[in-house]
């Protein structure tokens, strides 16, 4: 057969990656980059209020939101790896029954959206909890001793909730590949365990910790939804400070203002993170994690795995099924009400009709973000220095929801780009969110497939479409299927850019319930309970599916 025949794949994918990419950048500048161009030019266009702007940048209000939202990051990410360390010791050093179970479990939390995070801690840490009429009865009291709400301590349980498994699995799993002999030779030439731990295994772990806890930074200095609904009107982080600023004062210079120092705050983050990733030194000697692991024998060590094990499923668990137990308060009378609207609702429609509409968004938002995102894969994996185009992909992962919110509502209200306050534009802003997930799903799928199957069907006769749909797509379906997952429950639990932009008449699961908790009354926080209960039970579903489809022998996220 002619050279040129044989080669005739690779020359039709050189041409055709223009016509792969012209859907996806195209769409990312429409719904990316031009917001964000539009935020900078809010904020400087009037130059006869740029100094009293630049007043309010510098002024004492606005340096105490960046101060807050450095200061609660910092503190989180310290009680999260306090917590978690001892968790991923066990993790990378016994082998125990329920173990893959345990972390399955543990990461269910990291996967729930905001909204229903920070409705379980106030079913859990609120006046009418089980917990405090317990302790009434215990000790017959007359008022709840225990009232979190509103709190800066519930803002960090929150976030420990959410980030532990990031403690577990990163340092766990760089934990688990040490070699155990470097910190036994330690002890027989006469150092203490502590010893021992601190000069040879610490210094070791430092890599991992340093990319765990910057990584936990990022997602406690960029929350929202645990900031607004736990912490209440008394604090704030730069995201709960711009929605404020546009939602409740319709300041949008200044929330546009803030928004810029937001997005500067998380590039240098994630620039940071992403060179100690790429600089991280393998130990010396690493092995595979089941080698080191062992199970638990004396006593010290069974105590050590239970009671690690134990505390992790309170923290996360307690939660969640205080949650569920709540909303049946009242039977089923909480879920019937769903579909009653009455007089002077905070609702245009029934409040179930929440749920069709964010059903609806999260369908649409799969197959945009899959579309997309196949193209996105299948551009990345032929062009074959694409670490720029990469990056470029992944940039809507470091920014903030709100912020998109806020540049939607700034460039998207006029002709031609009027889409403001319409399904689209929700659908659009849900798969620009969903869609580096997207792509890290179903890359790693499609770079596993040996060119030789490509390359057989094609000196066979084979048109590059057909060689797509009869030998990549039968290869590449789970890795597809994962990333709808993705796509789908990332639409239905997103609240921060929906926040901004849906209509009051087209509520999704998470305004809904933020409604409900923004209204005194038991029938209202009776309803955000089922609701949440809902959109819990949906994520938890779909993150099953996931790691049941996730193909085999791939770990990302």
């Amino acid at each position: 057969m002619p050279h040129g025949q044989l080669d005739s794949p690779r020359v039709t994918a050189r041409f055709t990656l223009p016509a792969l990419l012209f859907l996806p950048l195209g769409f990312l500048a429409l719904f990316y980059f031009y917001p964000l161009a539009t935020i900078f030019w809010t904020s400087f266009a009037d130059r006869a209020t740029l100094p009293a702007l630049l007043d309010r940048l510098l002024g004492p209000a606005t340096l105490r939101v960046v101060g807050f939202t450095f200061g609660q990051a910092l503190l989180s990410t310290g009680l999260t790896l306090a917590l978690g360390l001892p968790g991923a010791y066990i993790f990378a050093r016994y082998d125990f029954p329920g173990k893959n179970l345990f972390a399955a479990l543990t990461t269910v939390p990291f996967v729930l959206p905001t909204v229903v995070v920070a409705t379980a801690f106030t079913a859990l840490l609120g006046p009418g909890s089980p917990l405090n009429r317990l302790l009434m009865t215990a000790f017959d009291l007359a008022r709840p001793p225990l009232d979190l709400r509103y709190t800066f301590a519930a803002i960090l349980l929150a976030h420990v909730f959410y980030n532990y498994t990031l403690v577990l699995r990163m340092v766990g799993g760089f934990w688990a590949t040490l070699d155990p002999r470097l910190e036994e030779a330690a002890r027989t030439l006469g150092a203490s365990p502590w010893r021992a731990f601190r000069e040879v295994t610490l210094p070791l772990l430092l890599p991992a910790l340093g990319a765990a806890g910057l990584l936990i930074f990022i997602f406690c200095f960029t929350s929202f939804g645990v900031v607004l609904i736990l912490g209440g009107p008394r604090f704030a982080t730069l995201e709960v400070e711009v929605y404020r600023q546009t939602i409740n004062f319709a300041n949008l210079p200044l929330a546009a203002a803030l928004s810029l120092v937001q997005i500067a705050c998380t590039l240098g983050l994630t620039l940071i993170y992403t060179r100690l990733q790429s600089g991280l030194a393998r130990p010396l000697d690493v092995r595979p994690g089941w080698i080191a692991q062992r199970r638990p024998h004396r006593p010290v060590e069974i105590a050590l795995v239970a009671g690690n094990v134990a505390l992790a499923l309170l923290l996360l668990g307690a939660p969640l099924i205080t949650l569920a137990a709540r909303s049946f308060g009242a039977g089923f009378g909480y879920y019937l009400a769903l579909a009653e609207n009455p007089r002077r609702s905070i609702f245009y429609v029934p409040p179930l009709h929440a749920v069709g509409n964010s059903l609806r968004f999260a369908l649409a938002t799969m197959a945009l973000a899959l579309l997309l995102g196949l193209l996105t894969a299948l551009a990345l994996y032929r062009q074959r220095r694409g670490w720029l185009l990469d990056a470029l992909f992944m940039l809507p992962l470091g920014t903030s929801a709100v912020t998109l919110g806020l540049g939607y509502l700034l460039g998207m209200g006029r002709p031609p780009l009027a889409l403001r306050g319409t399904p689209l534009l929700i659908v659009c802003g849900h798969t620009l969110v969903a869609l580096p997930f997207v792509v890290r799903s179903v890359l790693p799928a499609l770079q596993s497939i040996s060119p030789s199957l490509r390359e057989a069907a094609a000196s066979l006769g084979a048109s590059p479409l057909r060689v797509f749909a009869e030998v990549d797509l039968p290869i590449v379906w789970r890795a597809l299927a994962v990333g709808a997952v993705f796509a789908f429950t990332i639409s239905m639990g997103e609240f921060g850019a929906t926040s901004m932009i849906a209509r009051p008449e087209l509520p999704t699961i998470p305004i809904a319930i933020y409604r409900f908790l923004s209204r005194p009354g038991d029938l209202n926080y009776g309803q955000a309970l089922a609701m949440s209960t809902i959109l819990m039970t949906v994520c938890i579903v779909g993150f099953v599916a996931l790691e049941w489809l996730r193909p085999p022998g791939e770990q990302g996220f």
